[in-house]
């Protein structure tokens, strides 16, 4: 399937290249592309992907990848290709360049990315993590949507002190900042119940939202701790980072003492359910708000690794000032919280 998908790649970005170059040399106008469109679908009836609109789309495509190897980002243009030269490239000589991260992903996966992210390095960015996470196309318009590029690492935490230098690189850039729950639908009452629920309700959305690795163990996961008993909101296994996390959610502003509180869950999750094996537990705080000067102060001394990051709905964002300005403060919930 993937050599199929190479050799399909290669053929549209040849087409485009002919189309190009005969735009250039011969002076074609925008007029030849329905033309063409009609007689490829006439010689080739059983052939699919030869609209107008498509072909329009194969030019783009040439243009942007004929350059190969030299237009990529280090990051991406360091892949490996696992795929050897073979007769696709004697085939069409012109795009035989194409670079191994590009021929990993689906036309439909080209289509989003040239379409929706018009700046280039951050079309390589989303490009770059559907082929290492295996985003579906209504993942990547999603990741997309969402704006998911701004804030790839950028959570508050203490990993470098608390981790490998290998194992907090890829933690950091496990973690983001904010997370944006546009799937939960919660009212201005909404309460610390209220959002877990609707975060299990949602589980596979909320895989993609920490980032694909995840593995869901459960949610108010038990620890019985010198007799007393302990409820962890949601417990994860990493596949990648070989570790549990724990995510510990919260409808306020970001306080210290969270993360007291998440490093004891994390010495407890350690003693009692890491295997030898295992990489040292890390914790998530996801926080209604979070001051990063607070959360650094907070974090600085910590043996734990622990992160913390802003959740948010875009449903909140997306309302017009007057009515977000109506929305009940951070303050009116915690005093509805404390109420019996």
């Amino acid at each position: 399937m993937t050599a199929a998908n190479r050799e399909l790649l290669l053929l549209y970005g040849d087409v485009g290249r002919l189309i190009r170059d005969r735009q250039t040399d011969e002076g074609w106008g925008t007029g030849v592309i329905p033309r063409l469109s009609a007689d490829l679908r006439t010689a080739f009836p059983e052939l699919q992907g030869f609209s107008e609109r498509n072909i329009g789309r194969m030019v783009a495509f040439y243009r942007e990848y004929s350059g190969g190897l030299s237009i990529l980002p280090p990051a991406v243009a360091d892949l490996p290709d696992p795929f050897p030269p073979n007769e696709a490239e004697k085939k069409y000589p012109a795009v035989s360049i194409l670079p191994p991260a590009v021929a990993k992903l689906p036309w439909a996966h080209h289509v989003i990315l040239m379409e929706r992210v018009k700046d280039r390095a951050q079309r390589f960015w989303y490009l770059q993590q559907a082929v290492t996470h295996g985003w579906s196309r209504s993942v990547l318009a999603a990741q997309i949507t969402a704006k998911a590029h701004r804030g790839a690492g950028t959570a508050v935490t203490n990993f470098a002190a608390t981790l490998p230098p290998a194992q907090s690189d890829l933690a950091q850039q496990t973690l983001k900042d904010p997370y944006v729950f546009d799937f939960l639908m919660l009212g201005a009452a909404a309460r610390e119940r209220d959002l877990e629920p609707g975060l299990i309700d949602h589980i596979q959305k909320f895989l993609v939202s920490p980032g694909v690795g995840f593995a869901f163990v459960g949610r108010q996961v038990h620890l019985d701790v010198a007799g007393q008993d302990y409820y962890l909101d949601l417990l994860f296994y990493h596949l990648k980072l070989r570790c549990f996390v724990v995510i510990d959610l919260k409808i306020e502003a970001f306080k210290p003492e969270f993360a007291g509180k998440m490093n004891f869950y994390l010495s407890a999750v350690d003693a009692q359910m890491r295997h030898p094996d295992d990489q040292p537990t890390i914790g998530l705080l996801l926080c209604q708000e979070n001051n990063r000067i607070t959360v650094e102060y907070a974090l600085r001394d910590m043996k734990k690794p622990i992160g913390v990051a802003q959740w948010k709905t875009k449903l909140v964002d997306s309302l017009p000032k007057n009515l977000r300005d109506a929305l009940p403060t951070v303050e009116t919930l915690e005093q509805e919280l404390a109420q019996p």
